[in-house]
């Protein structure tokens, strides 16, 4: 049995495989695999936090919310981010080599701190906001092929004390009850598809699911919106995106900003995904279509 002691792990089920997000303690303690693809660096998360402080005090803010603050700013700079939305808060992965530059992009907007030791420290002191180029800003288009299945999910959350008493389900929801992986299985423009991501930050537990997988978890045991508001995918990619290029994310979350818009989004190892409320799903593909045409 393999006992996980990281503070940051992330596991997303699409049709096509399994993406893990773990931090260096938790991924130490992985045995060797050749069924295991792992990016090519070392990536940072950045967490922005309302008020300063740590992240568990903050409010959801919501990926559209910081659309023109930070991510919109880091493609600007040809940052690539990978990112990662949770029942709690987001967070914005960026490659460890990119900090300094992600530092002086975000310096005039934010004071930055580095967690050491669960400790935020003050990075602002560090001397590298100098020697950078301005960027030339330009319009971004977007560029991938857009799809929208027709689940309807939830994004919810529960009590860590109650982990244990759906450890068995849990197992079986994410590993046992989907047969075998297809990369073709994803690709119809419309259809169900399998999508399931579970995180666990810092104590903090967060699903996303979709109707039917959250009908098998005992009652009031999740957490939801008092609304019990449901979420559309729009999934963004035909061919597997990889993780140079910049902009992705901030082509979908610029439009969705401008239109008041509130949206998850989860990166994964191939492709990208939004989650937009319910009845808005229709003006985000048609606003998302339109702007594609215009740009193209």
């Amino acid at each position: 049995m393999m006992v996980l002691r990281c503070k940051f792990i992330s596991l997303t089920e699409t049709p096509e495989d399994y993406t893990i997000i773990v931090d260096e303690e938790g991924f130490r303690e992985f045995p060797e695999s050749d069924h295991l693809s792992v990016a090519d660096a070392v990536w940072l998360a950045l967490n922005v936090v309302s008020g300063g402080g740590s992240s568990s005090s903050s409010q959801p803010i919501g990926v559209t919310k910081i659309a023109k603050s930070v991510i919109a700013p880091l493609a600007d700079h040809n940052i690539s981010v990978f990112m990662l939305s949770t029942y709690q808060t987001d967070f914005i992965l960026v490659r460890e080599r990119d900090l300094p530059l992600v530092m002086h992009t975000l310096s005039a907007e934010f004071t930055i701190f580095r967690v050491v030791n669960g400790e935020a420290v003050s990075v602002d002191n560090l001397g590298i906001t100098n020697g950078f180029v301005k960027p030339k800003l330009a319009e971004r288009r977007i560029v991938h092929p857009l799809s929208s299945p027709s689940n309807m999910f939830c994004v919810t959350s529960l009590d860590p004390v109650t982990l244990p008493t759906i450890a068995t389900l849990l197992m079986d929801v994410m590993f046992y009850s989907n047969g075998v992986k297809d990369s073709t299985t994803g690709s119809e423009e419309s259809g169900h598809i399998r999508f399931f991501s579970f995180s666990l930050i810092e104590g903090y537990i967060s699903f996303v699911m979709d109707e039917q997988t959250q009908q098998r978890f005992p009652n009031n045991l999740l957490f939801t919106s008092a609304s019990g508001e449901l979420w559309k995918m729009v999934r963004i990619g035909g061919q597997p995106l990889g993780f140079d290029e910049s902009g992705i994310v901030a082509q979908i979350s610029e439009p969705l900003a401008a239109a008041d818009i509130p949206a998850y989004y989860i990166s994964t190892f191939k492709f990208d995904h939004a989650l937009v409320p319910e009845e808005n799903i229709n003006s985000v593909i048609n606003a998302l279509r339109v702007t594609q045409a215009e740009k193209q």
